[in-house]
């Protein structure tokens, strides 16, 4: 069944041995991408290691369990190590994508429901920042346009992993789930009559691009600088410090107004437009591959109604793979663990049927 790992386990040798070379490391770039190819390959080495360990161990147990009945219960242990790392096995083998380690810029637009809507923006926000806090991520506001009663009409934040990134645990490997279109039923602070609303908000999150993986040319772009709006310090609302930029050959644009000098704001909008373009640039090979999305969770469709936050019964509802937790005040608080881990099972899966 796992023939295949043989050649997965002679190449993380070979990386051994090169990685173990002093003249490797003089190339930093190149020592990098071998210590990432080392690390995703190590878990699925010692498991296969074990699997095979554990094999041998029962064949013996066996053999002995036919002169001594007592060898019977090793026998039975065995086989359920067996079983359980032939599943844990399966999964390490599951087609990895090659973004899962990447940092994110996660978006948040307020959507139907006026005022509601950016309250429910700030709602959410709040949530991953605090589930980025919790798991020890770095996260900062790039951009935001706060609405009257103090939510978000528009919030851009970058998300950033500390340290060594252990395979899937990356922070595009955990919110790529979370794009799409989220719904919320409660009473909002504006009624009077206690009357439930129904009102959404869009998440965006797109893998942070590195120079090396977008190339933009210059001329493909067309720069404006316009007064920020908005609350602000001494400069903002009196300068021309606010930056837009369009990319024409695709028409995407990104904007940012939050930084003092337009120079900041230019690097800024720069930063969400590379990441724009890297992630329409995957959904378009994603399009043209013959298995396209059919192992995917995550919708391209972002006008899907992804989940839903139910106030009344504290209850939160992702209706792409059917969970339902009664704990959304503690999710709301950063609690996304559960929530998140249902995505990626369920991902998990997909992939295995489909491989």
């Amino acid at each position: 069944m796992f023939e295949a790992v043989e050649e997965l386990v002679a190449e993380h040798a070979d990386l051994e041995k090169k990685l173990a070379d002093p003249s490797v490391h003089a190339d930093q770039a190149n020592a990098r991408k071998l210590n990432k190819r080392y690390a995703e390959l190590t878990p699925i080495v010692a498991t296969y290691r074990s699997w095979k360990q554990t094999g041998d161990d029962m064949e013996t147990a066996r053999e002995l369990a036919a002169d001594d009945p007592d060898f019977a219960a090793e026998v039975k242990d065995l086989e359920r190590q067996r079983e359980e790392l032939t599943e844990k096995l399966r999964l390490l083998l599951v087609p990895r994508d090659p973004s899962d380690d990447k940092d994110v810029i996660l978006e948040i637009k307020a959507g139907a429901g006026g005022d509601e809507s950016a309250l429910f923006a700030g709602d959410l926000l709040r949530m991953y920042l605090r589930y980025a806090e919790r798991v020890g991520w770095k996260t900062e506001i790039i951009d935001a346009t706060e609405s009257e009663l103090g939510g978000y009409k528009d919030v851009q934040v970058a998300v950033k992993a500390r340290g060594q990134i252990e395979p899937g645990q990356g922070v595009w490997a955990r919110l790529k789930y979370e794009g799409g279109v989220h719904r919320v039923q409660r009473v909002p602070a504006t009624e009077s009559q206690g009357r439930i609303h129904t009102s959404a908000a869009g998440v965006l999150v797109t893998p942070e691009a590195e120079e090396v993986d977008v190339e933009i040319n210059p001329n493909d772009l067309r720069i404006d600088v316009y007064r920020s709006s908005g609350p602000g310090g001494q400069s903002v609302n009196t300068t021309d410090s606010a930056v837009r930029i369009t990319h024409l050959p695709t028409g995407v644009v990104a904007s940012c107004q939050n930084e003092k000098s337009q120079l900041q704001n230019k690097e800024q909008a720069l930063r969400i437009l590379r990441s724009r373009l890297l992630a329409m640039a995957q959904e378009e090979a994603e399009r043209e591959a013959a298995d396209a999305r059919r192992s995917q969770v995550r919708t391209v469709d972002r006008s899907e109604k992804i989940r839903t936050y139910n106030f009344p019964e504290n209850r939160i509802s992702d209706h792409r793979v059917g969970f339902k937790a009664y704990n959304l005040d503690q999710v709301l608080d950063g609690d996304l663990a559960a929530v998140i881990q249902a995505c990626v099972d369920a991902d998990s899966a997909a992939k295995l049927a489909a491989a």
